[in-house]
């Protein structure tokens, strides 16, 4: 059994069941289609309907990571900072009132990290692993929050790909470490769409259990992704199964956190997975 994180005032305790982390886009340009840009509104709405629906945690992004590619065309337009704070905190402001659950900043700066954590969130999920910003590592260790660490590389080469993102991934877990960011609060991401192609995508999958090895909870983040549209052949809002069918089957491969879209399906699609590989009993 993993050790307990503590987030936002919330235990969670990794391996009893899946968590599931709904993501709240606040950016016009968000390769899922959900953006909502500059509705704080909107947001909330969203916000407060995904906890209804089972959330256990809010990811609130700012800036769009969408890469360039046949599935989704150009790239995304690089933010400023001011820009992505104007973007997401009033609307951390806002969940963090009305919302029980608590909330995520998605965010490789770490001035709008600090900001946001002012603000009431009480996770930081880096897509580089405190690689981007040298200063988010301090700000994530004096704040005594969780982190996501996620594998992340420019290009696609790998020399064995498995191999290679759990040495990344224990690379950055040592970084985070030697910053003063207690072992209980990693969280690693083998970054699915990030640095792999469509075929290291599904090589991850298939072969995740083989991420336990480095020994703290796993996130992973498939909802809507391009390797869903590369092998169905389907446009981003006509992959809920296919991200469904992908939860599934890393959640039997030990996958402790899922970040997804549409929360109200996966929430089912989890309890159903974790009744049969967690085990369920009718008389709880």
């Amino acid at each position: 059994m993993l050790s307990t994180t503590s987030i936002g005032g919330r235990q969670f305790r990794w391996g009893e069941r899946t968590y599931v982390m709904g993501v709240i886009n606040v950016t016009p340009d968000s390769f899922s289609g959900d953006g909502l840009g500059y509705e704080v509104d909107a947001a909330i709405e969203q916000a407060l309907r995904f906890e209804a629906e089972g959330a256990d945690i809010l990811d609130v992004g700012g800036e769009s990571t969408r890469p360039p590619g046949r599935i989704y065309g150009k790239g995304a337009t690089h933010l400023s900072e001011e820009e992505e704070l104007r973007r997401v905190i009033p609307t951390i402001e806002r969940i963090t009132k009305e919302a029980k659950i608590p909330v995520s900043i998605d965010t490789y700066k770490a001035s709008v990290a600090l900001r946001a954590l002012e603000a009431g969130a009480a996770m930081v999920n880096d897509v580089w692993a405190l690689q981007a910003d040298p200063f988010m590592a301090e700000v994530v260790a004096n704040a005594k929050v969780a982190v996501v660490l996620m594998h992340n590389q420019p290009g696609t080469r790998y020399e064995n790909l498995i191999p290679n993102v759990i040495s990344g991934l224990d690379e950055r877990m040592k970084t985070a470490l030697k910053a003063g960011i207690p072992e209980k609060n990693i969280i690693l991401d083998p970054g699915i769409g990030f640095g792999k192609n469509p075929g290291q995508n599904v090589e991850i999958l298939q072969r995740f259990d083989a991420l336990k090895v480095l020994g703290r909870p796993l996130l992973v983040g498939t909802s809507r992704k391009s390797v869903i549209g590369e092998v169905l052949g389907l446009p981003v809002d006509q992959r809920l199964e296919g991200t469904a069918a992908t939860i599934a089957l890393a959640i039997a491969k030990g996958v402790d956190m899922v970040r997804v879209h549409d929360v109200r399906e996966i929430v089912r699609v989890v309890r159903m997975s974790d009744a049969i590989v967690r085990g369920w009993n009718p008389s709880r």
